[in-house]
């Protein structure tokens, strides 16, 4: 696949837009560049997720970098997801090449997991509970195990897992000032050891549409870079509950469309 100077510059468009948005919420915005990937930059599956991988990698650190300088990073939770996702990336990659080519079952799950999750938070930030002594903060979630799915499901489809670890753990209660930077880091560690994956999978197997469109990913990586930091900043600008809608519409309105997509498809 060759990228022309208009691909690129959509790609680059699209990772600062999305990143812009996402970054305040914990997610690197790769869950929503993919379906741009498939249907407007026309990358082939399965070098979609690989590519995916890649803007995770580069539009990352921005954000990141910003969040560390606000403080606020909760290392014991952000050390426990990445226990469990760094295997469970690996297994999503082996997965993805050898058993699930395919986008639609994908798009199926997605869906069946963001939608209820989506609503669920917008009635929490429209209607916040009171909480329980002791609640409120996630301790009650398997954390290890919980990170070990969404790698793996990352690993399958390239998306990172942040746009399933934000609604999960905001749902739990963990306020959004810590579920962005733990979500965020989770997937860069996550989606780099994911790109490598590919990449040694690709050299084994001889596999060329294995291996992730650099030019591509790396045009949308910049964007999400610049995208992330400047979101990032926006945090601490925006009140609790509308982080929590934000994050809460961005799940449902992802839902609706892969469920449009999977039924087309």
């Amino acid at each position: 696949m060759e990228t022309g100077w208009q691909t690129g510059l959509a790609g680059f468009t699209a990772g600062l837009l999305i990143s812009i948005v996402t970054a305040p919420v914990g997610v690197s915005g790769a869950v929503f560049l993919l379906p741009v990937q498939l249907s407007v930059l026309h990358v082939p599956n399965p070098a979609v997720t690989p590519t995916n991988l890649l803007y995770n990698v580069l539009a990352g650190p921005g954000a990141l970098v910003r969040y560390l300088r606000q403080g606020g990073f909760d290392r014991p939770l952000t050390r426990l997801l990445i226990a469990g996702t760094l295997p469970g990336v690996v297994l999503g990659a082996f997965l993805r090449v050898f058993a699930l080519p395919g986008p639609r079952v994908f798009r199926l799950v997605v869906a069946a997991v963001l939608l209820p999750l989506g609503l669920w938070l917008c009635l929490r930030a429209l209607r916040p509970p009171r909480p329980a002594p002791g609640a409120g903060r996630g301790r009650n979630l398997p954390i290890r195990w919980l990170g070990l799915g969404v790698g793996t499901v990352g690993g399958i489809y390239g998306i990172g897992g942040g746009s399933l670890l934000g609604p999960i753990l905001a749902g739990a209660g963990i306020p959004m000032a810590t579920v962005a930077p733990a979500a965020l880091a989770c997937t860069f560690v996550t989606s780099l050891a994911g790109a490598g994956t590919y990449g040694l999978i690709a050299l084994a197997t001889g596999g060329t549409e294995i291996a992730p469109h650099w030019t591509l990913g790396l045009l949308c990586g910049a964007g999400g870079l610049i995208g992330g930091y400047l979101g990032a900043r926006l945090q601490r600008r925006i009140p609790e509950a509308a982080l929590r809608f934000l994050l809460g519409t961005l799940a449902v309105a992802l839902a609706v469309v892969y469920l449009i997509q999977a039924i087309r498809s």
